[in-house]
């Protein structure tokens, strides 16, 4: 890539666009001209299939990405001042769900990022671009798995430091979760299991009982597309006849189901917090408060509730010595098990009070994109999951745990 390239906007500096109500298609016009006026303009590609899917249109993205990746497999972000480590992330081919989107978390600070693409079924190479340390950026996904797999012992050559080791990711799929997290005590995790179309629709037929699809699982059932995140194709299944309807809507072959589990408050609301784990320290990320116990932070209510909003507040001003404290041995657990250097974890407290753990990924975003009038309380909070990102990729970069 020459020079001549104007640099990569990037996902964080265009989804804040987006989030903060801009179209972006003028932008994806800019890019197409520039890629259609030189084809090696990988930048232009990139950033194209960015806006594209941010702005809905994902399989007219991904085309793109393909092109991108065509063009070149290595993406840089500067950093915002002088640089004193080189981050080089390992990423796979895929949607925005697909790769950790670091980008916010280096925001402002003083290390650089380079995005290097890996495609499966290629033999894993044998030279990294540049770097002080280095991070496998992956989402444990059907389309990442085989190079995680790959990757499992192709890190075992590498010279520089890692963080977050592909054998880690793959302990995060919800089965794998399940398998790991379901007998530590003061953790929930209801019992998961991967399941096909056919063994579904043989359950429903009365040629399986339920416990020999999902052993200790009882109705009502949840039930999701293998690749499934934000709530899509995600359903609360009561009994068999249920069960049939969402198959009979639904086009995928793999599933995920596991038993519903009401983790409802006192006052009949639910709460989801999303937790981050550096070094297997716990920082809040975000808590929604909701009627409906599918909660997803965008359609809990939050901005338009200054009840919720104060008590997300008071969630993240106090987690240090509340909600990490009292479930510490359980958050401790948790990454001992998986054994994640960063990893990010929608959770909620059963009646016993215990963590209930609905999903860790060390894929999912954590931003201070939420305007500053409405949520104050946010930028603080998420500067210290920033600083203690950066403060590990240092230790690591200085050959230090």
């Amino acid at each position: 890539m020459t020079p001549s390239h104007p640099p990569l906007m990037g996902l964080a500096r265009l989804m804040r666009m987006a989030f903060d109500g801009n179209s972006l298609m003028p932008l994806a016009e800019t890019f197409k001209a520039r890629a259609e006026a030189d084809p090696q303009d990988a930048n232009a590609l990139m950033d194209l299939s960015i806006a594209l899917q941010l702005h809905g249109l994902r399989e007219q993205g991904l085309a793109v990405l393909t092109l991108a990746l065509a063009s070149s497999r290595v993406y840089e972000l500067p950093a915002q001042r002088l640089a004193t480590v080189r981050l080089l992330a390992i990423m796979g081919p895929g949607d925005l769900m697909a790769n950790a989107p670091l980008a916010f978390l280096l925001e402002d600070a003083d290390i650089s990022l380079t995005l290097f693409y890996l495609l499966p079924g290629e033999p894993m190479p044998t030279q990294l671009p540049e770097h002080d340390v280095v991070m496998i950026a992956m989402s444990e996904t059907r389309q990442n798995h085989p190079l995680l797999v790959q990757l499992t012992e192709a890190v075992k050559s590498w010279l520089k430091p890692l963080v977050v080791r592909p054998e880690a990711i793959l302990r995060t799929s919800r089965e794998s979760a399940y398998t790991l997290l379901k007998d530590l005590p003061g953790v929930y995790v209801p019992p998961t299991k991967q399941a096909t179309r056919a063994a579904l629709q043989a359950l429903c037929n009365g040629q399986h009982a339920l416990q020999e699809v999902l052993p200790q699982g009882a109705f009502p059932l949840i039930i999701r597309p293998l690749d499934s995140h934000a709530g899509h194709g995600l359903e609360k299944v009561a009994d068999l006849a249920a069960l049939q309807q969402y198959l009979a809507g639904s086009s995928d072959d793999t599933f995920f189901i596991a038993s519903y589990a009401d983790y409802a408050s006192a006052d009949g609301l639910f709460r989801k917090y999303r937790v981050v784990l550096v070094d297997g320290v716990p920082f809040a990320g975000h808590m929604g408060v909701s009627s409906h116990w599918m909660i997803h932070y965008l359609n809990a209510g939050m901005v338009d509730s200054a009840e919720k909003r104060a008590e997300e507040a008071a969630f993240m001003r106090d987690f240090e010595t509340d909600f990490a404290r009292r479930h510490a041995q359980a958050l401790s657990q948790v990454h001992a098990r998986l054994g994640l250097d960063y990893a990010v974890m929608d959770c909620a407290e059963t009646a016993a009070g215990d963590l209930f753990v609905f999903e860790v990924d060390s894929g999912a975003v954590v931003h201070s994109m939420d305007p500053v009038d409405l949520f104050p309380y946010k930028v603080p909070a998420m500067n210290k999951v920033f600083e203690a990102f950066q403060a590990m990729l240092k230790r690591r970069a200085g050959g230090l745990r």
